[in-house]
């Protein structure tokens, strides 16, 4: 049987960033769960070349736990590695490797358990979830859980082990990201009644954007998130051909993770609202065919604290798991999905968030033992 450290080594080989297909690692992945009597299934993206896959164990019934970790990784591009982040390397207690903590290390003691478990045994079921594209906007999890209840599947209990060193975590931020586009109409700058400087506009909406930040950071309270507050950012700009040319295009780029108790749609519809009544008036006095266009390009949903921490409670007590600290986190996961079905989720998987996306990520050895011990228990419990 391989162990862990094992698994992940060939996890890490398959270079899943997001840009790139994932189907190399799901058809590995499925010819072993299948052969450990797995029933699976896969759901697609449009262009087939990406793949969710959805592993059950146990009785075919509703109930059960669903153990979900993604299947991409972020770029190395630009980064200072040390060593081949595709080829795992042990030094020093730690694993190093692209995608070991976010989230490859979840996925690789689940398999190491699963090997070596009397799965027969189980009377209520056990599900193995991997996703595509979550690093992305959380695009492929939807479509998974969709096909899942669909088939008249869904757990008591959903466990998203992204890495929070196996504390549980009981509520995250919303992500929110929108393209926004406005066209104006060129014209020589010395003649700016002839057309409309898309850039000028755009501005305008970002100063407001920016506004919305400072009032969003002024009504922070204690939340358990760091930063306690829904911030705001514009990420990516382009517009212009020429400083002597009024700008016919603009567009930006912008995204705001909003508290897990805050209604994600509120700034979008604000900064629509504002357009419309302030930024296109204007752009469109010289030129009444300029618009303004918003384009929304991700929405990753809040989990939000379970009333009766019926999920943390359950989790909690397994053995492996750490409970204290906030209970909250800023970064975003594929955990309000699974709320918004209906399951009982928390957060809980082995690794640092510090080490996501670095160079040099890396987990501890520890770390992987830990989660075992949690999945161990997990298949007890259901046995």
């Amino acid at each position: 049987m391989r162990t862990a450290n094992e698994y992940l080594a060939k996890l890490v080989a398959f270079p899943t960033v997001s840009r790139d297909s994932n189907l190399a690692l799901i058809d590995w992945a499925e010819e072993l769960l299948t052969e450990w009597g797995g029933r699976c299934r896969r759901t697609w993206n449009e262009d087939r070349r990406k793949a969710n896959l959805w592993a059950s164990f146990g009785p075919e019934a509703a109930g059960g736990v669903v153990l979900s970790g993604h299947t991409d990784v972020v770029p190395v591009d630009g980064q200072d590695w040390s060593s081949d982040p595709f080829r795992l390397v042990q030094r020093d207690g730690r694993l190093y490797g692209r995608g070991t903590t976010d989230m490859k290390g979840f996925a690789a003691a689940a398999l190491a358990v699963l090997e070596r478990a009397d799965l027969a045994a189980l009377r209520q079921p056990l599900h193995l979830a991997l996703s595509y594209d979550e690093e992305v906007g959380c695009l492929g999890v939807d479509r998974m859980i969709d096909d899942a209840l669909a088939r008249g599947i869904r757990p008591d209990y959903a466990i998203i082990g992204e890495p929070t060193t196996m504390q549980i975590i009981s509520a995250h931020k919303s992500i929110n990201v929108f393209r926004t586009r406005i066209t104006g109409k060129a014209a020589h700058s010395s003649q700016p009644h002839r057309g409309a400087g898309a850039i000028f506009a755009a501005g305008r909406l970002i100063d407001h954007l920016y506004r919305i930040g400072e009032e969003k950071r002024a009504a922070a309270g204690e939340n358990g998130c760091e930063p306690p507050w829904t911030t705001v950012q514009v990420g990516v700009i382009s517009g212009g051909n020429a400083v002597n040319i009024l700008p016919a295009e603009c567009e930006f780029l912008w995204e705001y993770r909003a508290l897990p108790d805050e209604a994600p749609d509120e700034i979008f519809e604000r900064m629509k609202a504002f357009a419309r009544a302030e930024v296109l008036p204007a752009l469109r006095e010289f030129a009444p065919e300029a618009a303004i266009f918003f384009e929304p390009l991700a929405r990753v949903p809040p989990l939000k604290p379970d009333p009766d921490g019926q999920a943390g409670q359950w989790v909690g007590s397994l053995p492996g798991t750490r409970v204290g600290g906030s209970g909250a986190v800023s970064f975003a996961t594929e955990a309000g999905s699974f709320q918004r079905a209906g399951i009982h989720t928390v957060v809980c998987g082995p690794g640092s968030i510090d080490q996501a996306h670095q160079p040099d990520e890396f987990i501890e050895f520890s770390e992987l033992t830990r989660c075992e011990s949690t999945i161990e228990a997990i298949i007890e419990r259901l046995s």
